[in-house]
Parts: structure tokens; C-alpha cells; sequence
């Protein structure tokens, strides 16, 4: 059988995966029942939430005689280990754009990578439906796009297809009403994307790229075989990421059918397979032929940008709401996220473990995913990672892309502007600016939520990883202090509405504190201890209306990202299964001033 193998690669809420759907339903795939008027691929409760994808996945679909492997990537630049990793595995890609908005900052990140693999592009026009509409506007920028990447006379001569995912329809002009169904799409497909290259009298070598877990089966590597062919029950060498070879047997043999892993007896050159038998695959290594192993290169993944720190929870509350909390549980669970994400690294220390990632969003994923899986642990405030090149110390430097109503453009431009950031680029189109900033990691901490109080919700902000350079000596102090839990207790109506006038509060009324949580942000740069537990003495004399004016304002909510964004050097974040809270490291404060003294903290 023929084979191709394609990603499809685009911004965040482009409609990539809404194609893919198209794609598998047109094709008439097999479908369960229960995806069948879902969004297929994504199939992550977090994906779900979110509106992006997250882990790349696999589906298969066969036209016109030809199997074409899918691979579905995500559009965040903070998942660049997980991009770069399952484009090995294709030999062209389906570039989506949205007819509206154009190519925006995460397009251009994995576009990157994929014009440096040499891949064939397929530029897709999604969403011509839209009223907005602005196609050939969307076609000069993508243009400029591909010549901004470097891309040479025969990637910039990319062919384009024109589409509705939504409705399941693609053609080559322009013009909805002529559209029947998504067939031109599979046929330029065929035409442009070339079929895999290597040769099956060669010995077996395929990549490992992606792991997965069965009930029955264990543990599952998949990867795209590259020379040779393979069969159930064969004897194979796995060649591991520091060169030593483990020699062992097959002992089931899959590949993608529609979303479905279906076991065969032999697979050739090209096709991307699921193999069983391994006893302990890690992404980047190389299954081999056992009597002549050959490896393939080891994938290079972009180093870590940010650090976390991990430990077990510790605060008054600790063991009620979290299933595993125990530091052998919590090590574990780390040690084993390490398996399928190649962008992490985990380092144990005596009090924890530093956690390091591509982004915030990135260390975020994995905190939320732990939590809701039952983990209750505390991670100290986002670090940089800075790194010393020819004896200088440099600090990562990102792109910072702002869309915004014009008249917010004062407001940013004063924000970013305290923080270092320098403007590279600025228009304005509609009454939108567009504006681009150079700005280091460090500038940008604790950034997002001032720019969505600022912008009142209506800017977009992107973010992509520049560059290493010598820091512009940014130091990131939290303007406003903390409100601090005086006493441990209930909170109590009385007690807030006396300190709300402090501040913003983070909690209501009848919820359990302890001494030493931070309960608000405090309207000057000190930290502050309040009583929010503090209740009214009750007198046996009553007045008429005594007690109608008493009002407390809606708490300030803050989830995971915020908590990560808000907090300073000398404070945590708890997270459970149910909260998440912020408290300070030391909770007693004579404590905390005892030890500033001597100099430990």
C-alpha cells in the first residue's frame, strides 16, 4: 500500500482540529460511538478545557488506495519537545491558517522547525466562511511569513488549498458555494506530500517518538519505521540514547487504522507502527534488526528556559485532600512524566525537586495534570535559566506579540516598557495594534494577568522563545505586598469586611485559613497581617438596621497560572486535588524575621 505521512501544523483555535475530524469522518473511518460528534483528537480533559491541543496523537485514513498517517501537533511553543519530536515522523505538512487573523506567533515557531526538516508545505486557508474574511491579505502575510523563516524558491512556491472545516469542505479557489466535499484536499495531498523514504532490504531502524500504555499489552512504542521492515514476533535490538543495545522479542505488532491501533503481521518502510515487547522504551532511542543494529541519530530537544521548585506539602492542612502526597509518590510521578516529555528535566534535591520546562505553560500542564490525578505537593515561584556561553552568563530572551484595541496601546507600552521590553515592530490595521517586543524571561514573570486587567480581557499575548543574551539587569520585585492569615479559623463575614479596605481580597466568607496563608494582595508594597477570622461580640442591645450596610466584595479568584504568576521569592503555592493556595514558605512571622536576621532566608 501506498503511504504518506503528514502534520498538520497551526496557531492555537485555527480550526486544526476540526479538519482533522473532517479528514477521518470523509474518508469514511470507523468511528466510535462516543467521538463521533466530538472533537477526535482532542481527547485530553485538559485539551477539552483549554481549546488547544496539548500531546501529539496518531490517526490513519486511506484514500484512493493510499494510507495517510496523521499526525496532530500542537500549536504552543512552550510543547516545542513534543513538535519537534513527531515531525521525524512526517514528509509534509498541512499548514492551517485562519482566513481571518492570518499566521500568527505559534505558526510561525512550528513552521520553523518544519522548513528546517525540509518538509513539503501545504498552505490551508480554514474558516472561509467567516464574515471577516480577508483572504488575500492572509496569503502576502504567509508569504512574508515563509521568506521572514528563509525559506527557498520551492517552499515559498507552496501550493494552496482553500477550506471550511466546520463544514467539512476544501477546494482550490476561493469560493465556498463550488465546494462538495474535502476530497481536493487528499488528492493535493498525493500530489505534492512525497511517499516515505528508505529502503525495506536495509536493516529495521525506527525511531521511537511517542510512548503509550495498554491494560493488557504494558507499555507501547511507536515510531515511523525508517529502513527495513518488521514482524510480529521478530527479534530486535533496542539501541538506547547512550549507545548500549538490549536484544529482545516482539510481542505484538499495531498500526493505526483510523484512531484505533490494530494489530498486523508485518509492516514495511514508511509506515508508522506500535509495537509491544520492549520492557522499558524511552522516546529517542532506536529499535534495530537484533544480528545488524544500526542507530539512528538521538533527537536534539531545545533546552529548558524555567525551573520550579517541587516538595511535599508541609502546610496545617497537608494529607486532607490529596490522595498521594508522600515524597516517594510525588517522585515517581515526576521521574515518570520524564518518559514521554523529552522538554523536561527533573533534578531530586535534599528538600524537593527542581522541575525545569520550556515555559510557564509548559510547568503549568504538568502541576494541573498531577492535581487532578489525585496529587497534593507545593512549588516555589518560577526561576530563569540562565547559561554560561564562552565564560558569559545569558539569560533567554522571548518575542513578545501583542494584539490589542488601540486605545490600550498607552497602557501596555508603559507596562512593558517598566519590565525592559524593547518594540521591535508596531502597526495598526482596523483600529487593532499589533505590537512585537524583545523581552527577557524574567521581564515577562507575573506579566499576563496585568495585561488582561489592562486590555480589560479584550488583548491577545503571545510569546515565543528568541534567544540567549546578556540580561539587561531586570529585577523582577513584586509591587504590592501580601494580606497574611493572622490566625488560623473559619473566615468570617465581620473580619473581611474590616480588611477589604486593605486590599483585594482572594477569599470569602466561611472558608477554612490557617496562620501564615495569604488570603489578598495588599494596596502597598508591604506585607500584612489581618484577621479574617475576626468575629463581631454580640451585645443583648439591638439596633434598627444594624448590620444591612455590612457588604463583602467578590474575592479575587486565582487559578494555578495566576497563583504561579503572583507569588514572591518567600512564598508557595499548595496545590490539592480541590485548592489551590498560596501561603508564605516560613508561616510564623517571628520565625520568618528570626531567620532574615541570621541571614538563612
Amino acid at each position: 500500500m501506498n503511504i504518506r505521512n503528514i502534520a498538520i501544523i497551526a496557531h492555537v483555535d485555527h480550526g486544526k482540529t476540526t479538519l482533522v475530524d473532517a479528514l477521518l469522518k470523509q474518508s469514511h473511518t470507523k468511528l466510535h460511538k462516543d467521538t463521533a460528534n466530538s472533537l477526535i483528537m482532542d481527547s485530553n480533559e485538559l485539551e477539552r478545557e483549554r481549546g488547544i491541543t496539548i500531546f501529539s496523537k496518531n490517526a490513519s485514513v486511506v484514500w484512493n488506495e493510499t494510507k495517510i498517517n496523521i499526525i496532530d501537533t500542537p500549536g504552543h511553543a512552550d510543547f516545542g519537545g513534543e513538535v519537534e519530536r513527531v515531525l521525524k515522523m512526517a514528509d509534509g505538512c498541512l499548514l492551517l491558517i485562519d482566513a481571518s487573523e492570518g499566521p500568527m506567533p505559534q505558526t510561525r515557531f512550528v513552521l520553523k522547525k518544519a522548513l528546517e526538516m525540509k518538509l513539503k508545505i501545504i498552505v490551508v486557508v480554514n474558516k472561509i466562511d467567516r464574515p471577516d474574511a480577508r483572504i488575500d491579505y492572509v496569503l502576502d502575510k504567509t508569504l512574508d511569513l515563509f521568506i521572514d523563516l528563509g525559506a527557498d524558491n520551492s517552499q515559498a512556491d507552496f501550493p494552496i488549498i482553500y477550506s471550511s472545516g466546520k463544514e467539512g469542505k476544501a477546494g482550490l479557489k476561493p469560493n465556498l458555494s463550488e465546494m462538495s466535499d474535502i476530497s481536493p484536499l487528499f488528492e493535493t495531498i498525493l500530489k505534492i506530500v512525497p511517499p516515505p523514504s528508505g529502503d525495506s532490504n536495509h536493516p529495521l531502524q525506527i525511531l521511537i517518538t511517542t510512548l503509550a500504555k495498554d491494560t493488557y499489552k504494558g507499555r507501547i512504542a511507536i515510531g515511523r519505521i525508517y529502513n527495513g521492515k518488521v514482524t510480529k514476533t521478530q527479534d530486535i535490538a533496542q539501541i538506547k540514547r547512550d549507545g548500549t543495545m538490549h536484544v529482545c522479542k516482539i510481542t505484538a505488532l499495531m498500526t493505526f487504522v483510523g484512531l484505533d491501533k490494530i494489530e498486523t503481521s508485518e509492516s514495511h518502510v514508511g509506515d508508522i507502527v506500535a509495537i509491544a515487547g520492549i520492557p522499558e522504551p524511552m522516546i529517542g532511542e532506536t529499535i534495530s534488526d537484533a544480528i545488524n543494529p544500526v542507530a539512528l541519530p538521538v533527537l536534539a530537544i531545545e533546552e529548558p528556559t524555567i525551573r520550579v521548585k517541587f516538595s511535599v506539602n508541609d502546610s496545617p492542612f497537608a494529607g486532607r485532600e490529596g490522595e498521594f502526597k508522600t515524597s516517594r509518590q510525588i517522585q515517581a510521578r515526576l521521574f515518570k512524566e520524564l518518559e514521554t516529555d523529552m522538554a523536561l528535566r527533573v533534578e531530586t534535591e535534599t528538600t524537593g525537586w527542581v522541575v525545569s520546562g520550556r515555559g510557564e505553560l509548559h510547568i503549568a500542564i504538568l502541576i494541573e495534570r498531577m492535581r487532578r490525578e489525585g496529587y497534593e505537593f507545593q512549588v516555589s515561584r518560577p526561576q530563569v535559566i540562565d547559561k554560561v556561553i564562552d565564560g558569559v552568563t545569558v539569560t533567554p530572551y522571548e518575542r513578545l506579540y501583542i494584539e490589542i484595541p488601540e486605545s490600550f496601546v498607552g497602557a501596555v507600552m508603559q507596562k512593558v516598557g517598566e519590565r525592559k521590553g524593547e518594540l521591535t515592530d508596531m502597526r495598526t490595521e482596523n483600529g487593532i495594534a499589533y505590537l512585537e517586543f524583545i523581552i527577557t524571561t524574567r521581564g515577562l514573570f507575573g506579566y499576563r494577568s496585568e495585561f488582561i486587567t489592562d486590555t480589560k480581557g479584550l488583548g491577545v499575548l503571545n510569546t515565543i522563545f528568541e534567544k540567549y543574551a546578556q540580561d539587561n539587569n531586570f529585577t523582577s520585585n513584586k509591587k504590592q505586598g501580601s494580606l497574611i492569615a493572622f490566625e488560623g479559623g473559619t473566615s468570617n463575614g465581620y473580619g473581611l469586611t474590616n480588611v477589604q479596605e486593605r486590599g483585594q481580597l482572594f477569599i470569602g466568607p466561611g472558608l477554612e485559613v490557617y496562620k501564615g496563608q495569604v488570603v489578598g494582595i495588599h494596596a502597598r508594597e508591604n506585607d500584612l497581617r489581618v484577621n479574617v477570622c475576626k468575629t463581631k461580640h454580640l451585645t443583648n442591645m439591638r439596633s434598627k438596621g444594624d448590620g444591612v450596610s455590612v457588604h463583602v466584595d467578590v474575592p479575587k479568584a486565582m487559578g494555578l497560572e495566576d497563583a504561579l504568576e503572583y507569588i514572591g521569592d518567600d512564598e508557595l503555592v499548595e496545590v490539592t486535588p480541590q485548592n489551590i493556595r498560596i501561603r508564605k514558605m516560613i508561616l510564623d512571622e517571628k520565625d520568618a524575621a528570626r531567620r532574615r536576621s541570621q541571614g538563612i532566608i
